[in-house]
């Protein structure tokens, strides 16, 4: 059975990517996958040889035929989307894929093509092969891209026997979270000490409890307010939830993401000194 790691946080900026990138290195027998799909950069962080790209196809979208086209304009009363303009011009931006236009055009003048929403990616790194995926902009359906990373994530583990995968997974509670921990075995809530930080571990817990799932919380940066790391430490009590770990803030680990090094390997003094890697033992054990 392998073990999937899921590093989530209610919002960005929390430190999500760099306590995944902190982890991977004492995981030797780990697939990497970021699935952070609106804005990957879990890669930034390591020396990546891409072994292959390619396309994803999300939903059908509406393509139009000016030829056939007799100006019934039936496609524009009924678009519920108002993806169809009076002038009949589709919009791809807005087109929910729904096929009612192809449907009730009377020429067959509209068809539903596939549309690519987006890149994956599979890269070799010194600690494992990495998956990762970026969506093109304005595009929706990331929660299928999520998806297609951790499929792609796990066939790569089975292939290689390895035994764990390490997922740096989105932020917040949409669709593309719940696509990142669904089937997972752990996850790491991170958040930090802040009242919106507060806030959103709160709204991520509810979301993340639904799930059979361990769940640990980090708090990053907690020393910058006492007060609400004493808050946050109070209702994981509370909740039953295992407060895994209290990082500081530290300027070390700064300046080893800014030099693209991995802060457990760049300040392992520091690390060692949290209990770090006693939490790496339950993640690896449990």
């Amino acid at each position: 059975m392998i073990n999937e790691i899921v590093v989530i946080s209610g919002k960005g900026g929390t430190g999500k990517t760099t306590l995944t990138a902190s982890l991977i290195p004492y995981f030797e027998d780990a697939v990497i996958a970021d699935c952070d799909v609106d804005a990957p950069d879990l890669n930034i962080l390591f020396e990546t040889k891409e072994k292959y790209q390619k396309s994803f196809i999300g939903l059908q979208k509406s393509f139009l035929d000016k030829s056939k086209c007799i100006m019934c304009k039936k496609c524009y009363e009924l678009c519920k989307f108002n993806a169809i303009s009076y002038e009949i011009e589709i919009s791809s931006g807005k087109c929910e894929g729904c096929g009612l236009c192809e449907y009730i055009c009377p020429a067959s003048a509209i068809t539903m093509i596939d549309t690519v929403i987006g890149n994956l990616s599979v890269s070799e790194t010194s600690f494992g092969d990495m998956v990762y995926a970026k969506l093109i902009p304005g595009e929706d359906a990331s929660g299928k891209l999520v998806a297609e990373v951790r499929k792609t994530a796990k066939k790569i583990a089975e292939e290689g026997n390895k035994k764990n995968i390490l997922i740096d997974g989105s932020p917040g509670i949409a669709c593309n979270v719940i696509s990142s921990i669904t089937g997972a075995k752990k996850v790491i809530i991170v958040t930090e000490a802040t009242s919106s930080g507060i806030h959103d571990l709160k709204r991520v817990y509810e979301l993340t409890k639904k799930f059979r799932l361990k769940i640990y919380v980090v708090i990053n940066k907690y020393d910058l307010s006492l007060s609400h790391s004493e808050e946050i430490e109070k209702y994981c009590e509370e909740m039953g939830i295992d407060m895994a770990l209290k990082i500081p803030f530290e300027k070390k680990v700064v300046e080893a993401i800014t030099q693209k090094k991995i802060p457990s390997v760049a300040e392992r003094v520091f690390f060692e000194n949290l209990g770090f890697f006693e939490f790496i033992k339950k993640l690896k054990s449990e």
